[in-house]
């Protein structure tokens, strides 16, 4: 490809809004171009990459024993209804209507089409298991896109589904995506942990993983134990807290004008405006380990309370399972005040809501809480005595310093950006879309589904993410969208064309992507657009172009060496073993 050619514009600068390195770089070096929030056109260069990408996760899955369909994105939503996410999955499904008003969906995923799909060709358990994958585009609106291809409202995602007759099976099925998804992730040169997850708005009977490429500037945290090898992300991690039961050292409690560490009688506390744990634990001279947090949810048609410690955080994920529901949000001051709640004074003692509390909150003791009335708390609150919970469990966000209940080593925290996920979803989509297999019995059953998505426009960004300088990309080998970079200095030189010509021709033939910079520009400008680019070797054709000669450049090494065309040849060579 000869570079003047190539629908490629680089950048010296980037646009404000593009915070990670690969936003940035991608629209820098003329991979991306936005077309609207969360929604971008890729370039000739960043399609090469997808195209190998692409390559990789279907050589991948054939040798998993998947079969590739393509599914339509636009979907009825009688099917979403059916399985009851029509409602459920919330406002980032994109719906809209036909000219006949009928109802349909933009896929953000296709558990209920593929179901519908083999539920019509699968109907006896002779012809089970079957797995099917696709690649394609899929549609959320994002409430807050960002971060380039990491987050956008549309996306590249691989799917596959797996239909079995049995948990054997499904497990079977499970264990050669783990496997083949780890094998995808380390051809395409990527550091990354499979941690156990949330199954969120797709759900499951079973286990789940998600996979994580290792980035600072991922969103996501892993939580890990390197001494047991337990890693998950922080919305699943379950870790036990540093102090068993509470903070009572003496730095915690000095100045404080009671003794908070002993049991207190049950005493009501004027606490004019004090609404915040910080607001109370300063003008109590307590610690927030004292004091329980009380948040009221709406879960689902019902309101709840949850109950945690006040240097703890709710995870809503966990609390919104416990509670039956796919998610759960806070209500707001409007809403609480409707339902005769004391804003900032809200407790548990007296409390007519379900309540869920925290085993933690239960080993407090005495502690202090909210008095369901303006302006007061109430001291000496005995968890138990003076309020009974309706459910404990364990409801807390893991943080830094807690401890891995297996090996009782402190946990490690790392970011990370999400590229896969797997899940065991049992029978939660053929069950209620009535996909039935007969057995050997000439038994009606409901199909054993999984679940396997990767997202691939997001690896392009996670790949670059972790592969970057500041001078651009630095892609891996086989990923590149070219493998050879050819520049000559000046293409005003006869003798410097004529021999990059002859090179191109040569590498050509030999199965070599070239990317060769015929652009009449300054050398200078061609070696930084070259780094930005990142395409592995650069090779440039300048004053020794008469004797053969070329200067070799490695984007990933420091350093340059000058080779006659023939050992240039043969490094490529080897470079592909």
């Amino acid at each position: 490809m000869r570079q003047s050619q190539l629908l490629s514009t680089t950048l010296r600068e980037a646009p404000a809004e593009a915070e990670t390195a690969s936003h940035r770089l991608l629209l820098r070096a003329g991979y991306i171009r936005q077309l609207a929030a969360g929604i971008y056109s890729y370039l000739p260069l960043a399609r090469r990459v997808l195209h190998k990408i692409e390559r990789i996760v279907r050589e991948e899955m054939e040798h998993a024993g998947a079969q590739e369909v393509l599914l339509p994105s636009l979907q009825p939503a009688d099917l979403w209804e059916k399985s009851g996410r029509y409602e459920r999955y919330g406002p980032e499904l994109m719906r809209l209507q036909d000219r006949h008003r009928r109802p349909f969906v933009l896929g953000p995923t296709h558990e209920e089409v593929i179901t519908a799909l083999v539920d019509g060709e699968v109907s006896s358990y002779r012809r089970l298991p079957v797995t099917v994958y696709q690649i394609g585009t899929k549609f959320r609106d994002e409430r807050r896109p960002r971060s380039g291809l990491l987050r956008g409202r549309e996306f590249m995602m691989k799917d596959a589904y797996s239909f079995a007759a049995g948990w054997t099976e499904l497990d079977d099925a499970y264990q050669a995506m783990f496997s083949a998804y780890h094998r995808i992730f380390e051809r395409c040169g990527l550091r990354f942990a499979a941690v156990e997850a949330d199954a969120g708005s797709i759900g499951g009977e079973g286990g789940t993983h998600e996979f994580m490429a290792l980035a600072e500037s991922g969103e996501d945290w892993i939580v890990s134990a390197p001494a047991s090898g337990y890693a998950a992300n922080l919305e699943k991690a379950y870790t036990r807290r540093a102090d068993s039961v509470l903070d009572t050292s003496t730095e915690a409690l000095e100045g404080s004008p009671r003794d908070w560490s002993a049991d207190l009688p049950f005493t009501r506390l004027d606490t004019p405006g004090i609404k915040s744990i910080d607001e109370l634990t300063a003008f109590l001279k307590v610690p927030a380990s004292r004091i329980v947090k009380t948040l009221i949810y709406k879960a689902g048609q019902q309101v709840a309370a949850v109950l945690v410690r006040g240097d703890d955080e709710v995870n809503e994920l966990k609390a919104a399972a416990l509670l039956g529901v796919d998610e759960i949000e806070m209500i707001d001051a409007a809403q609480a005040e409707s339902l005769g709640l004391a804003v900032g004074f809200i407790g548990p003692v007296g409390l007519k809501l379900t309540v869920l509390a925290d085993p933690s909150v239960m080993d407090m003791g005495s502690a202090i809480t909210g008095a369901n009335e303006m302006d007061m708390h109430l001291s000496g609150v005995v968890p138990g005595r003076d309020f009974e919970p309706d459910l404990i469990a364990d409801v807390r966000l893991a943080k830094e310093g807690d401890l891995d209940p297996q090996s009782g080593e402190p946990v490690v925290f790392t970011r990370g950006i999400e590229i896969g996920h797997v899940f065991k979803l049992g029978t939660k989509y053929s069950e209620a879309l009535g996909a039935m297999y007969l057995d050997q019995n000439g038994q009606q059953k409901p199909f054993i589904m999984g679940c396997y998505g990767i997202g691939v426009s997001r690896l392009l960004s996670a790949i670059v993410e972790q592969r970057h300088d500041e001078q651009g990309i630095i892609w891996p080998e086989g990923l590149a969208p070219y493998d050879v970079h050819l520049i000559p200095v000046s293409v005003k030189d006869e003798s410097q064309m004529a021999a990059a010509e002859e090179l191109e021709q040569i590498l050509q033939k030999l199965g070599f992507d070239v990317l060769m910079d015929d652009r009449d520009e300054r050398a200078g400008v061609k070696f930084k657009d070259a780094d930005l680019i990142g395409c592995p070797v650069r090779l440039v054709v300048g004053k020794g172009a008469a004797e053969r000669i070329v200067e070799w450049k490695e984007r990933a090494a420091e350093g340059k060496e000058e080779l006659t065309f023939e050992e240039a040849i043969q490094r490529l060579k080897s470079r592909r073993r």
